[in-house]
């Protein structure tokens, strides 16, 4: 908890300025954006046994609550109609106000490297444009906050290290997670709202490091550290970021989620398969706001044999991750995948093309959280196989204009027979009514199974008219 002090210090910093005992986490300060139209959770500590005033500026409400014997204290407080700025008063005898408080749609966004990625990109590793994207920033209606980095054995009520929300400007822009800003950009331009953007990410980390303890009961071989000084290493270790970085903001109405992660485990797809549902259940059962909106980047191709410890072939095929990623997609309620194929980088695990990431996601956001429509948002996906022969006819759903390869060969695609080894297939982009693509291979003579763009590293070649591409898939489960 950080102790609001009247100093020059905290007038730079942007901190509250009256000197009180209402103490507030650094989720909380001025600047911030709450969720609209909704009862939000306002949290902290006071002097104990204290009566705190709360009032609210945009419906001149004031809330009394009274602080516990440990001085701990929690009030929710109604929001109105997207707008702002506002203001509010938290007084228990010296009032201590939040200025410049926006009401608009808040999302969590939250994973690994990839989502942790600035806008101005890490060193000798660009992202597309982000001179141009940060010179042009300036809006006040696109805010960040971003969680410092932390691992922590048990759970902890605040952050490790002072962190405050920032409006978008040249000036602040470039240290925004350039996945989550784009998709911010998008939904404020969309909406035409506020749009706060709640970070929370650490390069390098596993889903099981994002897991409480609680979630990670149905794994008992999971090993789950007592003390911090088990922590090794600090991004991998289950529950710690969870513990250190997520439990501090657990509860902050938001609208919904973002994820980009999965490169970590990408040895293991079978047991994602389990542990990333398990996660997303866990994550909105202690929210308590519902089956909130979770939509997620499929991991996009690369070679992750180029990466210690230099493991190949087999399911250290990352094609597999991206496919338990797909079939999580059915699995998870109320929740879509933006797919990447076409996005990848043989030699580099960050794509610089970061405004992809953000954007797929922000038009599955649109659509399905928002209504919007007119627009595409979901990638052709597989539906079905329908063998004639030596032939094979994969059909599509999200596809209502059919598919396309714009003007290249269609290629990627494999076909194998009951002995399970693949051969490359010849392919046809069908112009009938239904989206489908028709395969044939000489050396398959009854196929069984079909893949598409089944490798560590490719660029997507098959498209939906609208432009999203087809995610890599497989119709067969077998071990290789």
């Amino acid at each position: 908890m950080k102790k609001i002090i009247l100093s020059l210090l905290a007038v730079v910093a942007g901190a509250p300025t009256a000197l009180a005992e209402v103490r507030l986490p650094y989720i909380f300060g001025n600047n911030m954006v709450l969720q609209q139209q909704s009862d939000v959770a306002l949290w902290g500590e006071a002097r104990a046994g204290a009566t705190l005033l709360v009032t609210t500026s945009w419906n001149g409400k004031t809330y009394a609550v009274e602080a516990g014997s440990d001085g701990r204290w929690q009030q929710k407080v109604s929001t109105a109609a997207a707008g702002g700025p506002y203001e509010i008063t938290l007084n228990d005898g010296a009032p201590l106000t939040l200025s410049n408080v926006m009401l608009g749609e808040v999302w969590l966004c939250s994973g690994q490297s990839n989502m942790e990625m600035p806008v101005k990109g890490y060193r000798n590793q660009p992202t597309t444009s982000s001179n141009r994207y940060i010179l042009h920033s300036r809006n006040k209606n696109i805010r960040c906050i971003t969680a410092p980095r932390a691992s922590a054995a048990a759970l902890q009520r605040e952050f490790a290290k002072e962190a405050l929300w920032q409006e978008a400007s040249p000036a602040t822009t470039g240290s925004f997670s350039a996945t989550a800003y784009h998709f911010g950009k998008l939904l404020n331009e969309a909406l035409d709202i506020p749009v706060g953007l709640v970070c929370v990410s650490y390069s390098g980390s596993t889903v099981e490091a994002w897991m409480s303890r609680d979630a990670l009961k149905d794994f008992p071989d999971v090993k789950i550290p007592e003390k911090d000084s088990d922590i090794k290493p600090a991004n991998r270790t289950p529950t710690t970021l969870y513990n250190a970085m997520l439990n501090p903001v657990v509860g902050y109405t938001v609208r919904g989620c973002i994820w980009y992660q999965g490169e970590s485990n990408y040895e293991a797809p079978d047991r994602y398969e389990k542990l990333f549902p398990a996660m997303v259940q866990s994550w909105r059962r202690v929210w308590g706001i519902g089956d909130f909106p979770f939509y997620y980047a499929q991991i996009a191709p690369f070679d992750y044999a180029a990466l210690p410890p230099y493991n190949k072939g087999g399911k250290y095929n990352s094609a597999f991750l991206r496919d338990a990623q797909r079939k999580c997609e059915d699995v998870i309620p109320n929740s879509a995948m933006a797919t990447l194929i076409d996005k990848g980088e043989e030699r580099c695990i960050h794509p610089a093309d970061k405004h992809v990431a953000g954007e797929r996601l922000g038009l599955q956001a649109l659509a399905r959280t928002y209504g919007l429509v007119g627009f595409a948002f979901a990638s052709p996906a597989y539906r079905e196989m329908k063998v004639s022969s030596d032939t094979v006819t994969v059909y599509f759903d999200n596809a209502p204009l059919g598919l396309t390869s714009y003007g290249r060969e269609v290629t990627l695609f494999e076909v194998a027979g009951a002995n399970r080894k693949f051969y490359p297939a010849k392919a046809k982009i069908n112009s009938g009514k239904y989206a489908s693509v028709t395969l044939t291979c000489p050396k398959v003579k009854r196929p069984v199974a079909v893949r598409y763009a089944f490798k560590d590293f490719v660029t997507g070649v098959l498209f939906g008219t609208e432009g999203l591409p087809v995610s890599s898939f497989r119709t067969d489960s077998w071990d290789e």
